[in-house]
């Protein structure tokens, strides 16, 4: 599936998710903006890695959770690489804790980077997009779940999937699809965090397969939503969990 001339930006792309994605991308043919908030470092090596299979890419830092950034991440694409054709909104926080536990500050940032930069992010692709463009946003196979200390995490993503069935017919006007993915529990940096080997191997066996999928299992997925072999898919959450339940 070619990408060629195409240029894509994935936020949050400098570790997980977000780096397998923008290293697949590439090596597809897409131009990729490896979009990161902190760690320069990191995305660096993203850059660097693309660049050794003779793909090209770019670092560009902005937090997702200020307007005013995620316009100048988008600025900066065009005036760099000169158009956008793909748009993948991974840059996510989760913070789990029980609700007598979730502060103000906790709230806020989640929905900060979870939903409004998603959301503000779908407003700038609106704006620079080419036509026959792709947006992928991300959720978690766990708004279908009951987990204890989920709650505020869970919600900012149940919104991020209604933001993106909502959108499908505004972005379609413009020829632009706009899907969702919500990964079952990954083998990321995010997901392991603070979690016991038995919480993790409990976690492995909620799916058909019993283990965590890898960022791999994700990027394919993201792989197939934009090639033109996925034209009239829209609006849609597809859910890449390995069968979690």
């Amino acid at each position: 599936m070619s990408l060629n001339e195409k240029v894509a930006i994935v936020t949050g792309a400098s570790r997980g998710i977000g780096r397998q994605v923008a290293i697949q991308l590439a090596q597809s043919g897409a131009k990729v903006v490896v979009n990161y908030s902190l760690n320069k470092e990191k995305a660096d090596e993203v850059v660097q890695m693309i660049e050794q299979f003779g793909g090209q890419a770019i670092a560009i830092r902005a937090d997702v959770s200020k307007v005013n950034e995620v316009e100048a991440l988008f600025t900066k694409t065009i005036e760099q690489l000169g158009r956008l054709d793909i748009l993948a909104n991974n840059a996510g926080v989760m913070e789990c804790k029980a609700i007598a536990e979730v502060t103000e500050e906790i709230f806020d940032r989640q929905f900060g980077i979870n939903v409004k930069g998603t959301y503000f992010a779908c407003q700038q692709a609106m704006k620079h997009m080419e036509k026959g463009g792709t947006i992928i946003n991300f959720s978690t196979s766990v708004s279908g779940a009951m987990l204890p200390t989920y709650s505020v995490y869970a919600a900012t993503k149940g919104a991020v999937e209604q933001l993106t069935r909502q959108l499908a017919k505004e972005f379609s006007l413009h020829d632009i699809v706009i899907n969702c993915i919500a990964p079952g529990q990954v083998s990321t940096e995010l997901f392991l965090n603070g979690k016991s080997e038995e919480l993790i191997e409990s976690f492995s066996r909620m799916n058909a397969f019993g283990r965590l999928g890898e960022p791999e299992d994700i990027a394919n997925a993201v792989d197939l939503l934009v090639s033109d072999k996925a034209r009239w898919i829209t609006g849609q959450t597809i859910r890449v969990n390995g069968g979690f339940n």
